[in-house]
C-alpha cells in the first residue's frame, strides 16, 4: 500500500493540488479551479479557468454567466493534469454534481463535495469511489438526521396541497433555486393543478430541461397576469427568501412550506412561520455518511462542511483516522438569495 502524501493541502484559497497546480471548489479566485458543482458556496466567480463534470454543463453555465471560461469532462474518464489523474464520478446531489477522484503515483484522494444517496429523478445517483484518503462533507453529520422514504414526503405534499385548494388557499412550496426545486418538480403529482415558479427556478428549470430532464410545465409566475389568476389552485415553487416581501402578497390566502432535510427538528418549522415542514434533503443523513466511509475503504477521512467536529469525534471513537477540514462556508443553511421573479 502506497505511503499518504500530500496530494491536497488546505491553503487560505481552499484545497490545493501543488502537483496538478489546481484547485477543488475554491472559495477565491484561482488560475484554474475544478469544481464538484454549481451551488454558488462550491463554484465561485473569478477564476481564469473552471472544469467540471459534462453533465452540470448547463446550470452552470446558467449560475456562471457567459463570460466564465469552463470546459467538461464525461464522468467516469480520467484526464491527465501536470501529470495528475483526474476523474470525475456521480455525487447524486444535484444535476451536474460530482466527486473527484484525484491519482498520483499509487495514491487517491476523493472530493466528494455534496452529495446523497436517496433516489432523485433529476440527477445521476451517487457511485462510492475507493479511495485511500476521503473528503466527505457532513451538512447533516448528526444521529439526529435520518431521511424518510422520499416517495412517502412526494405524497405528503401532494395532500397538503390538495387540502389547500380545498381551503382555498395558495400553496407555496420554499425550495432551493438550483437542485431542490427541481427535484420537487419532478416529484410531485402535477396533474393536481397548474404549477408556478418563482423566476430564479424557472430560470434553473430551463437548463434541466436543456440537459434532459424531464419536468412538469410550469410558468413564471412574473408572466402571468396577477387579477386573472386562480393561484389558490396552482402549486407555486419558490426559493426561500422570495416570502415575506411583496412578492408574495398577489397571492392572497397562503400555505407554506419548505423542503429541507431541517425540517427534521422540531421547532424549524414553527421559528420560520411556515405551516407544514417537508423533510427531504439533497445532502447524506448520519447513517448513509457512515455508510459511505466503509464502503471507499479509505484509510483517512477529513470532514467539512458542517458537524465535522461531531463525526470526526464519533469516528475516532470507531478507530478512523480523521481529522476536521475548516472551511469557509458551512454548508446548506434556510436562506437563499433569491433573483428576480
Amino acid at each position: 500500500m502506497p505511503a499518504a502524501n500530500n496530494l491536497l493541502t488546505t491553503t487560505p484559497r481552499g484545497l490545493f493540488c501543488e502537483a496538478g497546480n489546481f484547485y477543488v471548489d475554491p472559495w477565491r479566485p484561482v488560475d484554474h479551479a475544478l469544481i464538484t458543482h454549481a451551488h454558488s458556496d462550491h463554484a465561485r466567480w473569478g477564476s481564469k479557468k473552471y472544469l467540471t463534470a459534462d453533465t452540470g454543463a448547463e446550470v452552470l453555465r446558467i449560475r456562471m454567466g457567459d463570460k466564465a471560461n469552463l470546459s467538461f469532462q464525461p464522468l467516469g474518464r480520467p484526464l491527465t493534469i501536470n501529470g495528475v489523474t483526474v476523474t470525475f464520478f456521480p455525487a447524486g446531489h444535484i444535476l451536474g454534481s460530482a466527486q473527484i477522484k484525484i491519482e498520483k503515483d499509487g495514491y487517491s484522494v476523493v472530493v466528494s463535495g455534496d452529495y446523497k444517496r436517496n433516489p432523485d429523478a433529476t440527477c445521476r445517483p451517487f457511485e462510492p469511489v475507493r479511495c485511500h484518503t476521503f473528503i466527505t462533507e457532513s451538512t447533516f453529520g448528526l444521529p439526529i438526521y435520518r431521511w424518510p422514504d422520499p416517495q412517502t414526503v412526494f405524497a405528503g405534499i401532494n395532500d397538503w396541497w390538495r387540502s389547500n385548494q380545498q381551503s382555498g388557499k395558495t400553496s407555496v412550496l420554499l425550495a432551493y433555486s438550483l437542485g431542490k426545486a427541481q427535484r420537487m418538480l419532478a416529484g410531485v403529482d402535477a396533474t393536481i393543478g397548474s404549477i408556478y415558479t418563482h423566476g430564479a427556478v424557472e430560470k434553473l428549470n430551463a437548463g434541466y430541461r436543456a440537459a434532459g430532464v424531464a419536468l412538469p410545465k410550469t410558468t413564471r409566475v412574473g408572466d402571468l397576469d396577477a387579477k386573472a389568476t386562480d393561484w389558490n389552485q396552482s402549486l407555486i415553487v419558490a426559493p426561500p427568501s422570495a416570502v415575506g416581501g411583496t412578492w408574495a402578497k398577489r397571492f392572497g390566502k397562503l400555505s407554506v412550506a419548505m423542503a429541507s432535510g431541517w425540517m427534521q427538528v422540531r421547532g424549524t418549522r414553527r421559528r420560520r412561520a411556515m405551516d407544514r415542514g417537508f423533510i427531504l434533503s439533497d445532502h447524506v443523513d448520519w447513517d448513509d455518511l457512515l455508510r459511505t466511509i466503509v464502503e471507499t475503504e479509505a484509510e483517512q477521512v477529513w470532514v467539512t462542511h458542517g458537524y465535522s467536529d461531531v463525526v470526526v469525534r464519533h469516528l475516532r471513537e470507531q478507530g478512523w483516522d480523521a481529522k476536521v477540514v475548516e472551511t469557509e462556508f458551512t454548508g446548506e443553511s434556510l436562506e437563499e438569495d433569491a433573483e428576480p421573479a
